[in-house]
């Protein structure tokens, strides 16, 4: 009874209450301190995983080799009468301007050593066209004709030389766009799986670089930069703007204007992903459909050219041998 008495006396009750609600307090702040110590944690191997995988990407960039497991190419060297000539002569005023630096990343060619092998090229090339051809009109092979004549052939190789870096750098561009663009369906498909998957997009791109390097090594080459500059830039927009840049194609812009938008607003990745990937999908078609169209129209010239003739001679032999071999035949059977 006395039990009793004690359980039901306010000053019990108000010290029970009290120690309660002060128990409350300790758990609710000590959860708190943990909860932001495993918060600290998570942010440090984050940051730590973070930290491996820029290492890992600069690692893959840095060096002088020119291919890794995958094909993809690595900046070279250049060598230094290269960049003393070009230094000297100020090759940089003269042929670089604003669009050569983007013109030699959409062929896959980046860096400073690119750059002065290039400029290089624009004055060895027409120089050296002109004097071997100089050479062979003068003294190999003179012909018997007029030296100002010889003279005027060499400059005209000279002149052809001073457009061939130029034309071979748009020749590998194209190439290099012809195969981006032909993979780059199947990368957005590959990409979203690993987004819808629960991947990060850095890890995306990271994954769908290894994958899509046995279909594409140009466009494995450009994912992979993609994802180093995605690991070191404070903003992502400059990472997915240099792609878009480094490619030169007008779908994986559009993708990237995307995917831009999508980190600014907080709109599903994912969502924008599923879309454009629809949208390469039917221009591939579209493509595809194209060539088929333009087939006919082709087909047209070579069609007059070498089958037309061909058929009217089976068709028309037979009866002009008849009828211009008969009266010889009826003359020796006379005679």
């Amino acid at each position: 009874m006395n039990i009793f008495a004690l359980l039901t006396q306010r000053e019990f009750l108000i010290s029970v209450l009290a120690a309660v609600s002060a128990a409350a307090v300790v758990f609710t702040f000590g959860t708190s301190f943990i909860v932001k110590s495993q918060l600290k944690d998570r942010i440090k191997r984050v940051a730590l995983e973070r930290e491996k995988m820029r290492a890992e990407e600069m690692a893959r960039l840095r060096g002088a080799v020119v291919t890794d497991s995958r094909g993809i190419r690595r900046s070279g060297e250049t060598k230094t009468y290269m960049k003393n000539v070009v230094e000297r002569f100020d090759l940089k005023k003269a042929f670089q301007d604003d669009a050569t630096v983007d013109k030699l990343a959409m062929a896959g060619y980046r860096g400073q050593g690119h750059l002065t092998t290039f400029l290089f090229a624009r004055l060895a090339t027409p120089i050296t066209i002109f004097l071997v051809a100089a050479f062979y009109l003068l003294v190999l092979a003179p012909g018997g004709r007029p030296l100002y004549l010889n003279l005027t052939y060499a400059i005209g190789g000279a002149l052809v030389g001073a457009y061939l870096p130029t034309v071979m750098l748009k020749n590998t561009t194209s190439k290099r766009q012809f195969s981006i663009k032909r993979a780059w369906p199947d990368c957005l498909d590959l990409m979203l799986l690993c987004v819808e998957s629960g991947m990060s997009v850095e890890h995306a791109f990271k994954r769908v670089a290894n994958e899509i390097g046995t279909q594409s090594i140009e466009l494995a080459e450009e994912l992979t930069l993609t994802t180093a500059e995605l690991s070191f830039l404070e903003d992502r927009g400059r990472a997915y703007n240099n792609l878009g840049r480094r490619t030169g194609l007008d779908g994986v812009k559009s993708v990237m204007t995307a995917l831009i938008q999508a980190d600014r607003y907080g709109t599903s990745v994912g969502q924008a992903l599923r879309v454009m990937a629809e949208e390469g999908r039917e221009m591939r078609m579209m493509d595809a459909e194209k060539k088929a169209a333009s087939l006919p129209p082709k087909m047209t010239v070579p069609l007059i050219l070498f089958f037309l003739p061909v058929l009217f001679i089976v068709i028309i032999a037979p009866a002009m041998i008849k009828v211009f071999g008969g009266p010889v035949a009826s003359t020796v059977g006379g005679g």
